[in-house]
């Protein structure tokens, strides 16, 4: 990725995986990039940060936390209006329901030596905002629509959720999430689902020149409005969802007994489908959903409540009104069509994309392993190193032994690897993070010092041995002129 400068927001409720902090931006700054760090410090700080960075022109704005932290930074980038700025994760929260769209490791390491080996493309973002109260189709404030563009987080790239997943979420304390993960959830499921009631909703289409038209009416349990097709990691309630198509797939989960409700909730967690029959889906650029005030609304997988304009204590009032139906609220929903550029993995398949540029960018590089092919046909080979044991000796008992973490291809410099690792301490005994550029001024040889190819290097294995000679920067980054793979 063409990348210059990057602006990383942490999370700091991340657990032990902020330790990996140190390792991190050595693997970045051994890709070239001048990496800045802010620490999120109160609710919306996040949202804040990204647009200021966004604002300040930062090449790339990463979010080192869960789906709730890439929401906060696509919302905050989003304000700022600079097309040009790509929104990147490294993951660090409970479900990374976005990592794995595209095949991101949930190893903070391994993950920022695949956002280097990335390219920024451009996506499709949802948006949903108070249209009216009560409901009217057909009738939409200008004006307000601006007020709200300016407050909360309106934006999502994954998903929406009106129902059951948002009562769930809503009982989620974020404390107990931190401590026990996905499980919090779980219990939460247990403590809400007996509660949940099916709810009156009424769908309106609205896409561009067209009349609105009812698209559904009906009882229903949960709605989804899916941008990609994940949901929660263990069910795909929108299958076919493109996420550069300029379409929102909705999945409509209808009522029924208690009995089917239970059948309903094992289908998807079973099936990875909402159960045939009990189910309604569409597709469309632009909707209104009309529901009860009182049902929760989550985006990107956090609960979320939308400024209408009304005093807060009458949102209030709505939310806790028990009879579904006796107030109701007109959410609007549009897709907006290229929105964001994204850090895609060029390992990734492009599964999520429709658009033939985009998934020529996405594309899996060729495989490049550490194997006896790689001897025969590779590139440029060490001149010196075989003729010289004691040379080779010297490099064994004094060079830096590091222990291979992970390895990443930098496309942006021609036959460049980035071997993310630990070093021992010889003194202390501590492992200590570093991130070795091999290129093709490195000399690369095997144990007795036989020449290796460059792209040997791609192919190096977890917890692999090698022994690096080359000048180590303040951030960990080593220039390696000489290695040899030890084991």
């Amino acid at each position: 990725m063409k990348c210059k400068t990057a602006y990383l927001i942490i999370n700091p409720r991340l657990g032990k995986k902020v330790n990996a902090l140190t390792a991190m931006i050595a693997a970045l700054s051994a890709g070239g990039w001048k990496t800045d760090i802010a620490i999120k410090e109160f609710g919306g700080h996040t949202r804040r940060l990204a647009r200021k960075a966004a604002e300040a022109g930062y090449d790339l704005v990463i979010g080192f936390g869960g789906d709730g932290t890439l929401n906060q930074v696509v919302n905050g980038v989003m304000a700022a209006k600079r097309h040009g700025c790509i929104v990147g994760i490294i993951p660090g929260g409970t479900a990374n329901v976005w990592a794995h769209e595209i095949g991101m490791s949930e190893e903070p390491v391994k993950a920022s030596l695949l956002l280097i080996n990335s390219e920024g493309c451009k996506v499709d973002v949802g948006h949903v905002a108070v249209d009216s109260l009560p409901f009217a189709p057909g009738n939409r404030d200008g004006q307000n629509e601006e007020r709200q563009a300016r407050r909360g987080r309106h934006h999502f790239l994954l998903m929406a959720g009106l129902g059951v997943d948002a009562a769930i979420m809503s009982q989620v304390p974020t404390s107990l999430k931190e401590r026990i993960g996905k499980a919090a959830v779980a219990l939460a499921a247990v403590k809400t689902l007996p509660s949940q009631r099916a709810f009156p909703i009424e769908i309106w289409s609205s896409d561009e020149g067209t009349k609105e038209t009812m698209r559904w009416r009906g009882k229903a349990l949960q709605v989804i409005v899916g941008n990609t097709r994940r949901y929660g990691n263990f069910a795909e309630a929108t299958p076919d969802a493109l996420i550069d198509d300029g379409a929102l797939d909705v999945c409509i989960i209808t009522a029924g007994s208690p009995l089917s409700t239970i059948e309903q909730i094992l289908s998807i967690l079973l099936n990875r489908n909402p159960r045939n029959g009990s189910s309604e889906r569409f597709r469309a650029s632009h909707f209104l959903i009309r529901a009860p005030a009182s049902i929760d609304l989550q985006l990107d997988g956090s609960r979320v409540e939308l400024d209408d304009g009304s005093p807060a204590s009458e949102r209030t009032e709505r939310r806790q009104e028990k009879n579904p139906g006796a107030v109701m609220v007109t959410y609007r929903f549009d897709a907006i069509p290229g929105a964001l550029r994204m850090a895609i993995p060029c390992t990734y398949n492009g599964e999520l994309f429709g658009n033939g540029s985009a998934k020529e960018i996405a594309r899996p590089p060729k495989q490049q392993g550490a194997d006896q092919g790689a001897f025969r046909a590779g590139t440029r080979k060490s001149k010196d190193v075989r003729h010289q044991p004691q040379r080779l000796d010297a490099l064994l008992e004094h060079g830096k032994k590091v222990t291979v973490v992970g390895v990443g291809l930098n496309p942006e410099r021609k036959t460049t690897y980035i071997v993310a690792g630990e070093i021992s301490e010889k003194k202390t005994g501590r492992s200590k993070p570093v991130a070795v550029r091999i290129d093709r001024n490195t000399t690369l040889v095997g144990p007795t010092g036989q020449p290796l190819p460059i792209t040997f290097a791609g192919g190096l294995l977890e917890n692999t041995v090698i022994v690096v000679e080359g000048k180590q920067s303040k951030r960990g980054v080593v220039r390696a002129k000489r290695v040899i793979v030890v084991t």
